[in-house]
């Protein structure tokens, strides 16, 4: 069964510490300063959901550090969005895993770990480069445009699994064991659902359009 990846401690960082900032400074200070009010975290934090199933992908343009260029909305293949920032404890504690993750489904889904750190490449670089990741993406987002979108009240880490289509299957708000066996069957189940739902869709248009 998965397990958070939190004990207790940190758990009370996914919901207050990892609220997004509004500045430079409380940004750098969040992971800390965790006796401050946090609105409630409405997501289920550390769970699947599947309540906003059908959300459309935003068709938002990143850049990374090198100015490679990366649109949400030219996608057409199956997509984990990890919204992310380096003072956000959590998230931290997950990127491993989702290196992993996108290691062990390489060719089937792209994880695209995208920073909400305001400062941009200035904190996401050096992170980078204390890490051996192998497979994530250094895309910026430091007007959190995405964080806006998605991340309802500020919680970080928000994960999103988006269909081929650009269709919301699940999310998790929070922390989440991506690498492990059930995780990763969890997904590709929820593709291959996704993918026969698209397929069945396309039939009865087709047959609908015939008929008429």
């Amino acid at each position: 069964m998965i397990r958070s990846i939190c004990f207790a401690g940190v758990a009370a960082l996914v919901l207050a510490g990892c609220d997004s900032p509004a500045t430079d400074a409380a940004q750098e200070t969040a992971a800390t300063d965790t006796q401050s009010a946090a609105p409630p975290a409405p997501q289920l934090p550390g769970q699947l959901v599947r309540a906003f199933a059908g959300t459309d992908l935003p068709a938002l343009t990143f850049e990374d550090p090198e100015g490679n260029t990366l649109d949400l909305g030219a996608l057409d293949q199956p997509v984990l969005v990890n919204m992310w920032a380096t003072w956000c404890a959590p998230c931290v504690v997950e990127m491993p895993l989702l290196d992993n993750l996108a290691g062990e489904m390489d060719g089937e889904l792209r994880v695209l770990t995208i920073s909400q750190d305001i400062r941009g490449a200035d904190v996401v670089v050096p992170f980078f480069e204390s890490r051996d990741f192998q497979y994530l993406e250094q895309w910026l987002d430091p007007d959190t445009d995405l964080g806006v979108t998605f991340a309802e009240g500020g919680l970080l880490p928000m994960t999103i699994l988006f269909g081929a289509d650009g269709k919301e299957i699940l999310r998790v708000a929070g922390d989440y064991e991506w690498d492990s066996e059930e995780a990763i069957a969890q997904l590709r189940e929820a593709l291959a659902n996704a993918e026969a739902d698209t397929v069945s869709d396309t039939v009865s248009d087709s047959g609908a359009a015939s008929a008429s």
